[in-house]
């Protein structure tokens, strides 16, 4: 086996393992190996070897790391396509039950969080090994060839819930992270598919298709598959050995390098240069996802997006950075991560509100009623919401026992409201959006 990536050049033979460095390839770091390797796979931190007895995790110094195991685990099942290597974890497919893909710390070799549960039999894996832990993705390619992203940064980082996959695409043959950036490509129905910044899906899915570029393929044949996606080319290898490059904007690239430095003035003239809609989707998910909320307000106003740039300039007239964070959860569909922020800043009434922005009345009248404070202003919105709707009588059991020993005044209730933001707004650590917050 011969692998090259990250700056090694690793070669295993039935005895030895050597491990050159490309800047000198005199002085290889040589170790004796105890099994034939079947299978080598490189990331920035560590190698994986697969043999017959099983995982191994080496340093790029021949040191023995960790050693992956689990219950069920058949080492002649390990390949390319059910392991997958990132920088500090690795995930693998549960052959015993081919719908469960386990994440492992490639540190120690300990199973971090709970599996990633699918409904379908899982036939391929990929890590993304761009960012720290935090970000990193995981790719799956089911029995049906349906294209899956997960994020699997929460198990990376100890904690025990992951969110379910969401759904890319269908009628995948291949799909590849990018090795400098967190680009993905894949080979879908004929054609060339790039997500420029994937972790769109968790923070506004509703832009995944304007951070997609598209391209005609129907050149690679039956069952091609990407070998790898490095920089601005993806090279392909056709079910006859043949191998096309495709290229692919250098301009996403570009943006995640000044991105990365914090650069936000310098990412809003780069998109002003190029002028190209996905460019600016991009770059307004990515500030998103950051919370760097002007620069997402230019991004939203130069696509259109008028429902979202209200929402953001609405983020920020609130005065406390809780409050903001807690709208940018909701923004991310994590309505539970919101209101937990909201009840640890202790800002009662807009936690309150939330719910019932959200029409969740049940959880809003249930938090007024433990904590005694704004149950006549729940249940006011909710005969407002009833006669918006056309409903006279509230079929609510929960609602019509508190309404009749609560009396509702409105100019009161305004009142109160009234002073529940003045209160937010001379908390201590209240302050007006600034960038980098």
């Amino acid at each position: 086996n011969l692998s090259v990536g990250y700056g090694p050049l690793v070669v295993t033979t039935s005895l030895q393992c050597c491990i050159y460095s490309l800047q000198n390839l005199n002085t290889p770091h040589i170790f004796d190996l105890k099994e034939t390797v079947n299978y080598v796979q490189l990331s920035d931190k560590y190698m994986l070897m697969v043999d017959s007895s099983g995982m191994q995790v080496y340093s790029y110094e021949g040191r023995p790391v960790a050693a992956p195991k689990f219950q069920g685990m058949r080492a002649e099942t390990l390949n390319s396509q059910t392991v997958a290597m990132g920088s500090e974890c690795l995930a693998v497919i549960d052959h015993a039950d081919p719908k469960m893909v386990r994440i492992f710390e490639a540190s120690t070799g300990k199973e971090l969080g709970k599996p990633i549960q699918h409904v379908l039999d899982v036939v391929s894996v990929s890590l993304n090994r761009w960012g720290s832990a935090a970000h990193r993705k995981c790719v799956i390619i089911d029995r049906n060839r349906d294209l899956y992203v997960c994020p699997v940064g929460q198990a990376a980082s100890g904690k025990d819930s992951v969110p379910p996959p969401f759904k890319l695409g269908a009628m995948c043959d291949a799909a590849t992270w990018n090795t400098d950036n967190d680009m993905l490509s894949a080979i879908m129905d004929g054609k060339l598919v790039v997500w420029y910044y994937p972790n769109v899906v968790f923070v506004d899915r509703d832009l995944v298709n304007q951070v997609k570029f598209t391209k005609e393929a129907s050149d690679l044949g039956k069952d091609p598959q990407i070998l790898h996606f490095h920089g601005t080319s993806v090279t392909v290898r056709r079910s006859d050995g043949t191998q096309l490059v495709s290229a692919v904007s250098p301009y996403p690239t570009a943006l995640y390098g000044i991105v990365q430095r914090s650069m936000w003035e310098q990412a809003i003239q780069l998109c002003r240069y190029v002028k190209d809609s996905t460019l600016w989707a991009c770059l307004a998910v990515m500030a998103l996802a950051d919370k760097e909320l002007s620069t997402a307000e230019v991004a939203f106003a130069a696509i259109d997006e008028v429902a979202k740039l209200q929402y953001v300039l609405s983020i920020k007239e609130i005065p406390t950075v809780e409050g903001r964070n807690a709208e940018l959860a909701l923004w991310r569909r994590r309505p539970e991560e919101a209101e937990q922020l909201l009840l640890q800043a202790g800002l009662m009434y807009r936690c309150i509100d939330m719910h019932i922005r959200l029409f969740h009345w049940d959880r809003a009248l249930e938090l007024a009623v433990h904590h005694k404070t704004h149950v006549d202003t729940v249940l006011m919105m909710r005969e407002r919401y009833l006669e918006a709707m056309g409903r006279r009588e509230e079929t609510n059991p929960k609602f019509r026992q508190y309404r009749e020993g609560v009396e509702i005044d409105y100019n009161k209730i305004m009142a109160k409201i009234e002073q529940e933001k003045e209160k937010e707004a001379s908390r201590p650590g209240a302050r007006p959006y600034q960038e980098g917050y």
